[in-house]
């Protein structure tokens, strides 16, 4: 699973039949432990999320699977909205 943030939308009007009826988001994977972000992934909102939030993302069949459907063309799916994140980076 990844941890990101949302910072966009995408409107797609023409795509994919199987497609239609879902929300496409932009999320920013974020690593915690050192502080670099990732590149920026699409990812099906299956949980109502929005720009600013942070998510947990699934890939692969993984994010298929969280959407009910293992044969749709998504390879990641937003799978949570992050109340916190607790970490003991230090290892104290």
């Amino acid at each position: 699973m990844i941890i990101g943030k949302v910072i966009g939308n995408i409107w797609a009007t023409r795509k994919e039949e199987s497609l239609n009826g879902f929300k496409f988001l932009v999320v920013k994977p974020i690593d915690y432990s050192s502080g670099k972000e990732g590149s920026t992934i699409v990812a099906v909102d299956s949980v109502g999320a929005g720009i600013g939030e942070i998510v947990l993302v699934v890939k692969g069949s993984s994010a298929r699977k969280a959407i009910g459907n293992v044969e749709i063309p998504i390879d990641a799916t937003i799978i949570g909205i992050i109340d916190e994140v607790e970490l003991d980076i230090e290892g104290d």
